[in-house]
């Protein structure tokens, strides 16, 4: 199963329970009614602001931890070398 069909299979039946009882069509379980309208509108905005958190949070320890390797730096510059070689073939000239 796929990360999307993971998704897919929690998502949708969530979005289904959450319009059942922002409906009033299902109760909400251990909060009393005034509780449930006060929450259950603003909770898609909670979760929007929660899911950008956790993606600003992920993307700036993913550049604290970021390390350059001498191994990509030598790959990199072999593949720059073949590509000028290759266009050297070709006829182009590369300073």
């Amino acid at each position: 199963m796929s990360k999307g069909t993971q998704f897919l299979t929690f998502a949708i039946p969530s979005i289904i329970l959450y319009f059942l009882a922002l409906l009033h069509v299902l109760p909400v379980p251990l909060l009393s009614q005034e509780i449930a309208d006060q929450i259950l509108p603003v909770l898609p905005f909670w979760l929007l602001v929660t899911f950008g958190s956790y993606s600003l949070s992920s993307l700036g320890l993913g550049l604290v931890r970021f390390h350059d390797t001498p191994e990509a730096y030598e790959s990199l510059l072999r593949e720059i070398s073949q590509a000028k070689d290759e266009l050297r073939d070709h006829g182009v000239s590369v300073d």
